[in-house]
């Protein structure tokens, strides 16, 4: 804000100038004060000028009045942490889908892209999110490839790159450290990553699954300090008692806000509380609601309204360090939303720089459409692999012989655990005919690299055909799930065609297919017809065995080798304790 600005501020506040928008009859949301009461609110352009309880107000003059009627005004909501690429939406489609549920400010971290694309991804999230209608910052990715040595991605942000591209605009700091492993071990490239970002005053966000105690110390010790990761409410206890930010997620596939608040409504109104969506598909956004359904869910557990809506307002903006985001009060953007109960939370109209920009669950104004080359680029690049590259080849001829792959432990979570299986060896190769378990191939799908790793397992739940997928958690190589070899390399050769995405294939054809042209994981389309597509794909793997609430984002979390206990890379089965590739015979 200049001082022209801040002038005009001061004398629509005295009622010198007319305020361009008055909102009257408003129960506004003061998240400072923790109360809710009727009050009218005057704007100066994209500012806000006064805030009047009612029988307090001189009615200054404005250019326009609009009646709120009692509905409840709230600052506009803010998520703390997702990546836009799990959408499948461009930033500008994604923009259209959730600024009319009440998002007006993001903290993205693109690791999805940059594990992809490196800088080069980035740069195209910065561009395609330009000019908007919302708030969209994003962070720079910490752990490109997640674990060096461990996996092979297209491409490695070291700390000289992340300094540089720390002082991009609209950069808010580093994104989740992963590599909590490397943190507590005080390995040198985390060190340094982390030091470039401690040293220019950058946020530190981070991501520790399952770390407690001496552990979580040592880990907030290094530098970062926020978590999403938390899945046990008695985890999210501990850290909010240690100072970490505790960032309770409701994502498409890991729904923890429920846990986290029974464990800790108690607290007395935490400030290192937020409420974030992390991976949310289309279908889950334009249906529950984005921002707003988790604080409906966080309010529904028993987290007080007023905690619900500072969780996705000032606690963000204030640990994010937006400054003037994230209340409703004199000199602050006029970024509101105004929603109908503090029930449903259904968001009815919203502000972005004291301009109406939705209502009633429509856009209002046009979302510009950049022409971006990187769009019409296939980033997808593998061999041409035989039958046999899909079958692992045993140290035996024929006969039976124990093999280690990996189980996971529920249907909905991504958590795999080793496990050593007795198996059928024919003709040289692994059997698996007769079984429930599955074969897994990592492929490598960058240039220049043609690695392939296979392995098993158990509880994926795939009864027939195969899936294989580019958006893969994080490295977004290719990863195919399968019961014959021939499918697998059908799968391979298609996926590479159509520039990444998701196909299903039985007895070596095409059942279906879901493209995902722009870095293997976005699609063009809008979000509605992105969310069709995605529904159609998921019943397809309902059918073929995998009835989870998210069959398309499944398979996406065997390669997730920042997750316990055992997960699979282009290199092999990963201990991801150990950090080591671990021998299957």
């Amino acid at each position: 804000m200049d001082k022209l600005e801040r002038r005009k501020l001061i004398e629509t506040a005295l009622g010198r100038r007319e305020a361009t928008l008055k909102l009257e009859n408003a129960n506004l949301v003061n998240v400072f004060s923790g109360e809710i009461y009727m009050a009218n609110i005057y704007l100066c352009d994209n500012y806000i000028a006064d805030v009047v309880e009612i029988e307090n107000d001189t009615n200054k003059k404005a250019l326009k009045v609009i009646d709120l009627k009692g509905k409840y005004l709230a600052p506009g909501f803010i998520d703390s942490h997702l990546h836009i690429e799990s959408s499948h939406l461009t930033p500008y489609h994604f923009a259209e889908a959730v600024i009319p549920k009440g998002t007006t400010t993001i903290i993205a971290d693109p690791h999805e892209i940059g594990n992809a694309l490196g800088e080069e991804g980035v740069d195209y999230m910065l561009e395609a999110s330009q000019n908007l209608p919302m708030n969209q910052y994003f962070l720079i990715p910490s752990c490109v490839p997640s674990v060096v040595g461990l996996e092979t991605t297209g491409a490695e942000l070291n700390s000289d790159l992340i300094d540089r591209m720390l002082d991009k605009e609209r950069i808010l700091g580093l994104g989740e450290v992963m590599d909590f492993v490397g943190v507590i071990n005080s390995d040198k490239r985390m060190e340094d990553i982390i030091d470039v970002a401690y040293r220019k005053n950058k946020f530190l966000q981070g991501h520790a699954p399952e770390v407690v105690g001496d552990d979580l110390s040592a880990y907030l010790c290094g530098g970062p300090v926020s978590c999403h990761e938390v899945r046990n409410g008695i985890h999210a206890k501990e850290k909010i008692r240690k100072g970490m930010v505790v960032d309770a997620r409701e994502s498409s596939i890991s729904k923890n806000i429920t846990s986290i608040v029974e464990n800790v409504k108690g607290f007395k109104s935490p400030r290192n509380l937020t409420l974030c969506t992390d991976d949310r598909e289309p279908k889950d956004i334009l249906g529950k609601g984005h921002i707003n359904d988790c604080v409906r869910v966080a309010v529904k557990a028993g987290l007080e309204p007023i905690e619900a809506i500072r969780a996705v307002t000032l606690n963000t903006a204030q640990i994010y360090n937006l400054e003037k985001l994230g209340a409703i009060a004199p000199g602050y953007k006029a970024d509101m939303v105004v929603f109908d109960n503090l029930n449903d939370f259904n968001v009815e109209k919203v502000f972005y720089m004291g301009k109406l920009v939705a209502e009633d669950d429509k856009m209002l104004v046009d979302i510009p459409k950049p022409e971006i080359k990187l769009e019409n680029k296939n980033t997808v690049t593998v061999k041409d692999f035989e039958i046999d590259d899909f079958k692992i080849k045993a140290p035996i001829e024929n006969g039976t012989l124990e093999i280690i792959g990996m189980e996971y432990i529920s249907k909905e979570r991504s958590v795999t655990r080793r496990k050593t299986f007795t198996v059928n060896v024919k003709d040289g190769y692994v059997d698996l005919e007769g079984t429930e378990l599955n074969f897994v191939a990592v492929v490598n799908r960058y240039p220049n690299n043609d690695n392939i790793a296979l392995a098993i397992v158990e509880n994926f739940y795939m009864e027939k055909g195969a899936v294989g997928t580019t958006y893969s958690h994080d490295s977004h190589n290719m990863t195919i799930i399968y019961n014959k070899a021939e499918d697998a390399q059908a799968i391979c050769k298609r996926i590479a065609e159509i520039g990444g995405g998701v196909v299903v294939v039985e007895n070596g054809k095409v059942v279906d297919e879901l493209p995902f042209p722009i870095a293997g994981m976005l699609s063009k389309k809008s979000a509605k017809d992105v969310s069709v597509d995605i529904e159609r794909m998921n019943n397809v793997l309902r059918e073929y065995g995998i009835r989870t609430d998210s069959p398309i984002t499944r398979p996406s979390t065997l390669a997730l080798i920042v997750i316990p206990d055992v997960k699979m890379s282009d290199l092999g089965l990963i201990d991801v304790l150990k950090q080591e590739v671990i021998k299957q015979f």
